[in-house]
């Protein structure tokens, strides 16, 4: 008789996201990228200072933008690999 797989938990990019778009570093912590999303929670505490000095008008929405374009990645990246270790296609490969 075969034994039942575990089911497999995937990562949804989207919510990563939108996650990230509302607290940066918050949609790599739902990743399980814990230590990454401490380091964009610190880094985003230190461009909003930098604010006193012009220069974190330019890095707080870079460093925004990139934390939401990681998370989605880092999502799809983890559905990728969860998939292949699992031998499975996973959601959106074929």
């Amino acid at each position: 008789m075969q034994q039942p797989q575990p089911p497999v938990y995937y990562k949804n990019p989207g919510l990563a996201a939108v996650l990230s778009f509302f607290w940066t570093g918050l949609g790599q912590i739902y990743n399980g990228q814990i230590g990454k999303g401490i380091v964009f929670i610190v880094a985003l505490f230190v461009s909003l200072l930098l604010m006193f000095l012009l220069i974190g008008f330019i890095t707080t929405p870079i460093l925004w933008i990139y934390g939401m374009w990681d998370a989605y990645k880092s999502a799809e990246k983890i559905n990728y690999w969860t998939a292949q270790r699992y031998g499975q296609s996973g959601p959106g490969y074929s």
